[in-house]
């Protein structure tokens, strides 16, 4: 059942292997003599990878079961106040993945030394539902789906750019000026949320410099190569950018833990989430905390 279910979300019996840690033909063998012991066909092969059968389809629900059942199983045997161990995937969109989780997940790790933890960056949704990751973090509540959703917090968005790049061109006193600088932000048709399309709000179509990555993006304005729309919470490492025009322009938007809703019968998990959901609620109030104290003075 467990090669069964790899195969069936990793589409490919080299990514299936791989997850397994089993050289690609072993997966293939015993797929092979699962579907001969039952009398049908499980997936169908073709040069794109592996598809379920219909017969595939309505085993797949079966085989989730007794892996949670499982799952919960051994969480239970484990010893009460034992600290968290095994391996636990995380997925989230690159600007939460770079400057928030890193040092969330590392205090987690230091707390429980036999836990190994995954941090995707990929921008875009997770398929949870073909265990993509463990859970995921979102910008926006997925409303469809056996999921479950609790907020984590606000975070907070202004335009930026370095020093050097303000001293180099015309200065910004409202709005309209911004059309004087070179922008930076997504790349159009790859904005995979609405949540995400910032520039719209200004009114700003061209943009000049692009990139699906906030990190890339980031890093474009860390070097002057323009303005664009920045988290608060990732203002704190690179000091050599400042925020333009705070009071006109201000974008409020929410980070969301998403779940499977059958996860929530594993013990070790919903700690994770626990402490996941704490560590990124006090991480996000300290760096904006600290960007506060800076407009401040």
């Amino acid at each position: 059942m467990r090669v069964f279910l790899a195969l069936a979300r990793a589409e490919s019996l080299g990514r299936a292997g791989a997850s397994l840690r089993l050289d690609p033909a072993t997966v293939g063998r015993r797929i092979a003599r699962l579907e001969e012991e039952l009398g049908r066909r499980l997936f169908t092969r073709s040069h794109q990878g592996y598809a379920l059968t219909d017969e595939g389809a309505r085993l797949l629900p079966h085989a989730q079961a007794a892996e949670h059942a499982m799952l919960a199983a051994a969480a239970a045997a484990g010893e009460e106040g034992q600290g968290l161990s095994g391996q636990i995937r995380v997925g989230a969109p690159d600007g939460c993945a770079n400057y928030l989780l890193p040092q969330v997940v590392a205090r987690i790790c230091t707390e429980n030394p036999g836990l190994d933890v995954q941090i995707i960056a990929l921008p875009r949704v997770f398929n949870l539902s073909r265990r993509e990751a463990d859970m995921a973090i979102g910008v926006s509540a997925p409303q469809a789906g056996r999921l479950s959703v609790q907020k984590i917090s606000d975070y907070h968005l202004h335009l930026a750019a370095s020093e050097s790049s303000l001293a180099a061109h015309p200065p910004i006193h409202s709005l309209p000026d911004l059309r004087a600088h070179r922008i930076i932000g997504y790349i159009p048709d790859m904005i995979f949320d609405s949540e995400l399309d910032y520039l719209a709000e200004l009114g700003l179509e061209r943009v000049a410099l692009a990139s699906n990555s906030v990190a890339v993006q980031f890093n474009l304005l860390r070097h002057g190569a323009g303005l664009g729309v920045v988290h608060d919470f990732a203002l704190p490492s690179a000091p050599g950018l400042v925020r333009i025009l705070p009071q006109a322009f201000s974008l409020k938007r929410s980070f969301y833990l998403i779940r499977h809703l059958d996860d929530q019968r594993v013990a070790r998990l919903n700690r994770f989430a626990e402490a996941l959901h704490r560590g990124l609620r006090r991480e996000l109030a300290y760096l904006e905390g600290l960007v506060a104290q800076v407009a401040a003075q």
